[in-house]
């Protein structure tokens, strides 16, 4: 029984609610919440830069300065700097301080992953090469 809804209607209540729980179709009630999708959407729009992606493929396997990826993506330092903090703000990256130096990494497998899944899948399309999954 409902608390304070009398009896008949108590049940309808309870039938209401769970024809409606159960009128969710099974792929909405495994639906990410708003925040993930909101934080995946950013991942996803600091990805579709050409030169962040660039910077992400070489952040993927170890520590990098500003300066050495400078060198290796031939963009201009105040840029490839303006790149990292959006990196960094968007969770994609990590820095650690050594000595005067800022170091720059992947954040983590799960990103290194996505970068690398999402370059071999382009190469795959490019090259025509069925999926394998």
């Amino acid at each position: 029984m409902v608390v304070g809804v009398p009896g008949h209607l108590a049940l309808y209540v309870l039938v209401y609610a769970r024809d409606n729980a159960a009128g969710a179709s099974p792929v909405q009630q495994v639906l990410p919440d708003a925040a993930q999708i909101d934080a995946a959407v950013t991942a996803l729009r600091m990805l579709a830069d050409g030169t962040r992606l660039r910077l992400m493929w070489l952040l993927r396997d170890g520590e990098h300065d500003v300066s050495s990826l400078v060198a290796a993506v031939g963009a201009a330092r105040p840029a490839v700097s303006q790149h990292l903090g959006k990196l960094l703000l968007a969770g994609l990256v990590r820095t650690r301080r050594d000595g005067r130096r800022a170091l720059y990494s992947a954040r983590g497998g799960h990103v290194r992953r996505l970068v690398t899944e999402i370059l071999y899948a382009a190469d795959h399309h490019l090259s025509g090469e069925p999926d394998h999954d």
